[in-house]
C-alpha cells in the first residue's frame, strides 16, 4: 500500500490546529463557506484530510482566481472542518500566481505538498513542493524553485496535477500533466529530487489531466480526467473520471472504466482513499449555492469494488453522502420483457461499459412501442431522493427513448414525483434524476419510446435519502 493511504503507523504527531477551524453539516458538498476544488485526500490514523484550492472568483468571471490552499478533515467522512489555509502562493518565494492542484504525501516524518503553481520564470506552470512536520503544517517551500518546470526535459505540455505514490518497497513515484500529456518520474527518498528519466506513461485511454495513483491487493489504479464522447461525457468540455490498472508503477497501463462520469462542473479532479474500511471517492462540482466551473466545491461518495478489482462507478450525490442504493432489496416488475431479454438486470449490481453491454445481461420491451415501465416494490416504505438508469442500446430494435419520468405510488395511484431534475436520455453514461425525498413502496421508471423502437435498461438504481 502506499504510505499515502497508510500513514498512522509511519507518521509524526498530529498538531491540533482549533483557530480557524469551520465545522460542517453530513451533506455533500461537504464544505459550502468557500468554494473549494482539486481535492486530494490523505488518511492519517483516525482522520480523513482532503487538500483542497480554493476557488476565489468573483460571481460572473470566467476564470480561476485561486491564491491558496485549504486543509478539510473528517473523523466519519460525513461531518466536515475546514481548517483554513495552510499554504497559498506566498509559501513559494519564486512562484507568481495560481495555486492550483496539489496533493500531500508523507515520508520520513514528515508531510511533502506538491503543487501547481505559476513560475515567475520560464514556462507557465511548475509544480513545487512544501514541507510541514504535521498534516495541518505549517508548510514552507521545500526546495526553493520548481521540481518540474518546463526546462524538465520531456515536461508535459502543462506541467500540473501532481499526484505522488509510495510504493511498498520504498520507492516513490511522481505522476502529473495536462493536454493530454501524462508524465512519470521516480522521486529520490529525500522526496524534493527527480531520479532518471521522465518517461511517457502508455496506455492511457483519452488522458486529458488530474492522475491520482493508489495500490489495491497488488494492482496499480490511475484514476484521470479525461474528455472524450465515446461514453465519458456528452459534451467534451466536460470531464469524467476514467481509470487504468497495470502490474508496475510506471505502466503499461490497461484503460478498465470510467469511476466517475460527467458532474456539473466542466472540470473533472478525484482522489480515492481507504477510511475506517471503506473506499472514497472525493471530487468537486459546481453544486454549491452560487457554485460554477469557476466556484467550484468538494463533494466525497463511497466507492466500491468488484470481486475482480475493477471499480463500480460512483453516482455522486446531493444532501446525505452516505445514500445506499435500494434496488437490490426491491422485488422488479415491469410491463412488457423481451423473451430474450431479463427484468433481473435492472438490479444486479452491474457497472456497464457502455449502453451495448450485455456482460450482466440486458432489459428490453421489443417490440412494444410507446410507454411501458419498470418497477420497483419494497415490503416496507423506503425515503428516496434519487434516482440513475444507464439505457440499453442494441443498435437494432432497441434504442435510447424519447422521455422518461420517474413516479412513485402514493397509497392510492402513481403519481410523477414531485419537483424531480430532468430524466435523462443519453446513452453510455448514468442518468441521474434527483428529487425531494419521497417515502414510498413502489417506485417507477415510466419509459416512452422513439417512433418505431422501443427500450432497454441496463441498470437502474434507487437511492435512499
Amino acid at each position: 500500500m502506499s504510505s499515502r493511504r497508510w500513514t498512522a503507523a509511519v507518521c509524526g504527531v498530529i498538531m491540533a490546529v482549533a483557530a480557524a477551524a469551520v465545522p460542517a453539516r453530513a451533506a455533500n458538498p461537504v464544505i459550502t463557506s468557500i468554494y473549494t476544488a482539486d481535492p486530494a485526500p490523505l488518511v492519517v490514523g483516525g482522520t480523513m484530510y482532503v487538500y483542497a484550492g480554493r476557488d476565489e472568483a468573483p460571481a460572473g468571471t470566467n476564470n480561476f482566481v485561486m491564491h491558496e490552499w485549504h486543509v478539510l478533515s473528517s473523523t466519519d467522512a460525513n461531518s466536515w472542518t475546514d481548517n483554513g489555509a495552510k499554504a497559498s502562493i506566498a509559501t513559494f518565494p519564486w512562484a507568481g500566481a495560481d495555486a492550483w492542484a496539489g496533493e500531500v504525501e508523507p515520508r520520513n516524518g514528515k508531510y511533502y505538498w506538491y503543487t501547481s503553481v505559476n513560475g515567475n520564470g520560464a514556462g507557465w506552470m511548475d509544480i513545487g513542493v512544501a514541507v510541514g512536520n504535521s498534516p495541518l503544517g505549517p508548510f514552507t517551500d521545500a526546495k526553493g524553485g520548481p521540481l518540474i518546470s518546463d526546462s524538465t526535459p520531456n515536461s508535459s505540455g502543462l506541467n500540473i496535477d501532481p499526484t505522488v505514490f509510495v510504493d511498498d518497497d520504498g520507492q516513490a513515484y511522481l505522476y502529473w500533466g495536462g493536454y493530454w500529456g501524462p508524465r512519470a518520474v521516480k522521486l529520490a527518498a529525500d522526496m524534493v529530487t527527480t531520479v532518471g528519466s521522465v518517461v511517457t506513461p502508455s496506455g492511457l485511454t483519452d488522458y486529458w489531466e488530474a492522475p491520482w495513483m493508489f495500490k489495491r491487493n497488488g494492482t496499480y489504479y490511475l484514476m484521470y480526467a479525461a474528455n472524450d464522447t465515446n461514453g465519458c461525457v456528452t459534451n467534451s468540455n466536460y470531464a469524467c473520471q476514467r481509470y487504468a490498472t497495470a502490474s508496475n508503477p510506471l505502466g503499461p497501463w490497461t484503460q478498465r472504466g470510467i469511476v466517475l462520469g460527467q458532474v456539473s462542473s466542466t472540470t473533472s479532479h478525484a482522489g480515492a482513499v481507504e477510511f475506517n474500511g471503506q473506499w472514497y471517492l472525493v471530487y468537486h462540482t459546481a453544486d454549491a449555492p452560487g457554485g460554477g466551473n469557476f466556484r467550484r466545491s468538494v463533494a466525497v461518495d463511497k466507492m466500491s469494488f468488484n470481486n475482480d478489482g475493477t471499480i463500480q462507478r460512483v453516482i455522486p450525490t446531493t444532501g446525505s453522502s452516505s445514500g445506499t442504493n435500494l434496488a437490490g432489496s426491491a422485488t422488479a416488475s415491469t410491463s412488457y420483457v423481451s423473451s430474450w431479454e431479463s427484468l433481473a438486470a435492472v438490479n444486479n449490481g452491474g457497472t456497464p461499459a457502455n449502453s451495448q453491454d450485455r456482460t450482466h445481461s440486458a432489459y428490453g420491451n421489443w417490440p412494444q412501442q410507446g410507454t411501458q415501465w419498470i418497477e420497483y416494490q419494497w415490503p416496507a416504505a423506503k425515503s428516496i431522493d434519487k434516482t440513475s438508469v444507464y439505457w440499453f442500446d442494441d443498435d437494432q430494435g432497441i434504442d435510447l427513448p424519447a422521455s422518461c419520468q420517474v413516479q412513485y405510488w402514493n397509497g392510492s395511484a402513481y403519481v410523477a414525483v414531485p419537483g424531480q431534475s430532468s430524466c435523462g436520455v443519453a446513452g453510455n453514461t448514468e442518468n441521474v434524476v434527483t428529487f425531494p425525498t419521497v417515502s414510498t413502496t413502489r417506485l417507477r421508471l415510466s419509459i416512452t419510446s422513439r417512433a418505431g423502437y422501443s427500450t432497454g435498461v441496463l441498470e437502474w438504481k434507487a437511492f435512499q435519502a
